[in-house]
């Protein structure tokens, strides 16, 4: 097991468990961030496990139920937990979580997610937590992704997808997490209109209207691992959790 005396020097961050990874909209690049941050904390030292608290779309792969977003966050941990915790909700279609949950007869408990994200705080170091789509997806009838971040009590690292139209959507998004009184830790520019032409011109404009750091970019490049994506992030993305 990991100390600190184990870890190696950085600057000194705020003292979380973790990190909440939300997006512009659904397929922006939130699962190749939130495996990045697994692997990058953990190659600092720090015993990290990703979880996706409700994952819709499943396939089966002769044994099991899986999900690829699912598989993607374990790949990068290096803390053994029971996947039920990883994720406690897999729903079979790939809708929003609040109609898939209601075709199967689900209701997705926020207490319960909480209870999961708890365990995995206390068997790890850092948690780095996926949301579905975008900041504000429906859960249930009464809550939304927002009421699960809050509950949680995570800073929220917000990735971009970099084509027409994120400014807006990023901006709304940043007003959507102060009002909840959450902490913006940073963003990701993930550039996945590869025909976008003014590409530069929009990081600059959210870089002026964004309260809070770009942590990194990543260009357009089909297939990155997680491991590349890693080496594109900033330092600043780091939580510090040693005490």
């Amino acid at each position: 097991m990991n100390t600190a005396a184990d870890r190696p020097d950085r600057p000194h961050r705020a003292r979380h468990k973790g990190i909440f990874v939300t997006g512009t909209d659904t397929g922006v690049g939130k699962t190749l961030v939130a495996s990045a941050l697994v692997h990058l904390h953990a190659a600092h030292g720090l015993r990290c496990v990703g979880m996706k608290p409700v994952a819709s779309g499943a396939f089966h792969d002769g044994q099991r139920w899986c999900n690829e977003d699912v598989l993607a966050l374990q790949a990068q941990a290096n803390v053994q937990v029971p996947p039920h915790w990883v994720n406690p909700y897999l729903l079979r279609r790939a809708t929003a979580p609040h109609i898939a949950a209601a075709e199967e007869g689900v209701t997705i408990e926020l207490e319960h997610l909480a209870a999961c994200h708890g365990h995995l705080a206390a068997a790890s170091d850092c948690v780095i937590v996926e949301g579905a789509g975008g900041l504000m997806v429906p859960l249930d009838a009464r809550h939304n992704t927002d009421d699960l971040v809050a509950r949680l009590g995570l800073p929220v690292v917000l990735v971009v997808g970099m084509r027409l139209g994120c400014i807006n959507h990023a901006l709304l998004t940043q007003q959507a997490i102060a009002a909840r009184g959450l902490p913006l830790l940073g963003w990701v520019a993930n550039e996945i209109d590869p025909a976008e032409a003014c590409m530069d011109a929009m990081v600059e404009s959210l870089q002026a209207r964004l309260h809070a750091p770009l942590l990194g970019r990543l260009p357009w490049q089909p297939g990155m691992s997680a491991q590349e994506a890693a080496a594109r992030l900033s330092s600043a993305a780091l939580i510090d959790t040693a005490g």
